[in-house]
């Protein structure tokens, strides 16, 4: 018999299991984010972890597997939401003229804060550690306010007059006084109001 037609059958064979166990690692850390995204956002006091895990549909060891500590799932949940807020800004711009996708981009903005506000103990431990880098967290965010601004003034539907900083402190200022998710309809009243201030106004 021949040893090395059957070493290579079970390669085969083994090769799409193995890919099948990567595609089942990666849906359930997808889910643990996305669940953990979810907790955070809608809750006053940080879940624990087997909560998400069992909100997840998944076991703690699974958890554990692929976030080991607290802090490296809050590590994950913030680095995805900013990368959903940058790379946002230009998906928006895709789809909706600028004026639209800055009012859209907002609301991403409001849900960023609300989830940063359910995982702030961890979170800002976290920065005073300087295992996340806020600052650069703040440039990228910036950024991505700054790309809206420039196609919406070149489109004739933005002021020129009014800088990113201006709108990150005014969304800042909104989301304080009107925390999602339990004042809803309020930032949403707010929001509409300094759209309605940001709009060029035509002679």
């Amino acid at each position: 018999m021949d040893d090395r037609s059957t070493t290579g059958a079970r390669s085969v064979s083994a090769e799409p299991d193995s890919r099948a166990a990567r595609a089942d690692a990666a849906r359930n850390r997808d889910q643990l984010l996305a669940v953990a995204t979810r907790l955070f956002a809608s809750g006053d006091t940080e879940p624990s972890l087997r909560a998400i895990a069992r909100e997840a549909g998944v076991g703690i060891a699974t958890l554990y597997r692929h976030f080991p500590t607290r802090e490296s799932l809050v590590d994950a949940v913030y680095r995805d939401q900013v990368a959903r807020l940058t790379t946002g800004a230009h998906d928006l711009l895709d789809r909706l003229p600028p004026a639209a996708a800055m009012r859209r981009w907002m609301d991403l903005f409001g849900d960023w804060i609300a989830t940063k506000n359910g995982m702030l103990d961890t979170l800002l431990a976290m920065i005073e550690a300087g295992e996340i880098a806020h600052a650069r967290t703040r440039t990228e965010l910036l950024a991505a306010i700054t790309a809206i601004l420039d196609a919406g003034r070149a489109a004739g539907e933005l002021r020129a007059d009014v800088g990113a900083e201006d709108i990150a402190a005014a969304l800042i200022g909104i989301f304080t006084v009107a925390p999602r998710p339990r004042h809803e309809a309020k930032a949403g009243r707010l929001l509409d109001l300094l759209m309605d201030g940001l709009r060029l106004t035509r002679p």
